[in-house]
């Protein structure tokens, strides 16, 4: 299958090309104007990215199903990528504000477009709640940065996991192709996996700038000794 850009950017539907190419331009124009620059632009495009992998990319098999694991273990490739959104969407915040839910709300939109309907639904719903979770935390905690981002990480990754299960199992049962039983997705096992594997993310992040915040704070020791 080689490179095709036309159908990449009209999710193979080249007749809507121009409309798609114009709503991509007014897109990072505002998110430009907004200031959001290059994290906002990342975490624009993040969003329908994840829900587009979760239509066509297959999770990976950890235990197969048996007496003890039911519906087995799966992870999907992605998980981690998933759980750096609320680390990406913190920075975001960081540089332009409030504004940030804005573009929460033009990152979904694009997913129902890139994104098979029944997982953008799912995953739509598991993006706003856990986001707007993330949002609160982040917002009006007045902890230092890295801090923030693990206890916002924290709230919001077990959130999206719930709900992006919840409509990932709902899904398989309704596709008549795959006729999948209830609990196929939304199992405790899964659960878990999933949740732990967005936090892994998060906690390397946090560690990281905790490492600079600490570094800076040594050293605005002597500066500090010397100007008194």
């Amino acid at each position: 299958m080689g490179f095709d850009p036309v159908s990449i950017i009209t999710n193979d539907h080249p007749g809507l090309l121009l409309p798609a190419l114009a709503a991509l331009v007014l897109t990072v124009a505002a998110v430009w104007l907004f200031g959001g620059r290059f994290w906002a632009l990342l975490y624009l495009a993040t969003i329908p990215f994840l829900n587009w992998s979760f239509g066509v990319i297959h999770s990976i098999t950890l235990v197969a199903p048996n007496a003890t694991f039911h519906e087995g273990i799966s992870v999907h490739p992605l998980v981690l990528v998933t759980g750096l959104v609320f680390v990406i969407r913190d920075f975001v915040q960081r540089r332009i504000g409030h504004r940030v839910l804005i573009i929460m709300v033009l990152a979904i939109a694009w997913a129902f477009f890139y994104a098979w309907p029944v997982i953008a639904i799912a995953s739509g719903a598991a993006f706003a709640v856990s986001e707007a979770a993330d949002w609160l935390v982040y917002t009006f905690t007045k902890y230092r940065l890295s801090t923030r981002v693990l206890l916002s990480s924290a709230l919001a990754s077990p959130i999206d996991t719930t709900i992006f299960l919840y409509g990932a199992d709902l899904a398989l049962q309704l596709n008549p192709e795959i006729n999948a039983s209830a609990g196929t997705m939304l199992h405790p096992m899964n659960w878990i996996i999933f949740a732990l594997g967005k936090m892994v993310g998060a906690v390397c992040v946090s560690w990281m700038l905790r490492r600079d915040e600490d570094a800076a704070a040594l050293r605005a020791v002597p500066a500090a000794a010397a100007a008194g």
